[in-house]
């Protein structure tokens, strides 16, 4: 959450646990469900980012093409499509 108020409010740059700060100290007030909406429209980039085979794995079918590369597009399009993009 922290994260998307820093995205969603430049001027922030501190905050101690959901209360921000600017650069001259003085609280920042922040649309807490606006806040809520970012982080559920970008959950998919972690889960898809937890759920996909390791960086090594994938550049290793790269490399080594044929089936293996076949097989790790199978596999990283089923995390695509098990997180899709709102």
């Amino acid at each position: 959450m922290i994260d998307a108020i820093y995205k969603l409010y430049p001027q922030v740059v501190r905050t101690v646990e959901d209360t921000a700060y600017d650069a001259a100290g003085n609280e920042v007030v922040y649309d807490h469900a606006a806040v809520q909406a970012y982080v559920d429209a970008h959950a998919y980039i972690a889960q898809r980012a937890a759920a996909y085979p390791p960086i090594g794995d994938q550049l290793d079918a790269l490399w080594k093409g044929g089936t293996a590369l076949e097989e790790m597009k199978a596999m990283v399009m089923a995390v695509k499509d098990k997180y899709p993009k709102p």
